[in-house]
């Protein structure tokens, strides 16, 4: 499943990033809270959830981010085990937050 973004500036205000717009190949567009941007072994992933979602039934979703034949970042869902690993460099990341 390869989805397409809209333009995503990390420099814009905070409260605008937090919202990402994916377009399926269908041409259906999802709204979702972007988490973080993560490294994992040399790639790169965003970590998603449903804005709407309650803290206690929080579902994150892991996309890898590639790009297609223009140079355009297209989104796939990566292997349950990479998804997995990233996931978990996540939760690490977030206790390290929570530490300080």
């Amino acid at each position: 499943m390869a989805d397409e973004i809209g333009k995503f500036d990390p420099e814009e205000n905070e409260e605008e990033n937090d919202l990402v717009e994916l377009i399926d190949e269908n041409g259906e567009t999802t709204v979702f809270e972007h988490l973080a941007t993560l490294e994992y072994k040399g790639e790169s992933y965003l970590a998603l959830c449903d804005p709407d979602a309650d803290e206690d039934d929080l579902e994150v979703f892991i996309l890898k981010i590639e790009q297609d034949e223009n140079g355009e970042d297209v989104y796939n869902v990566p292997e349950d085990d990479v998804a997995d690993a990233v996931f978990e460099k996540l939760l690490r990341l977030t206790d390290d937050l929570n530490q300080d």
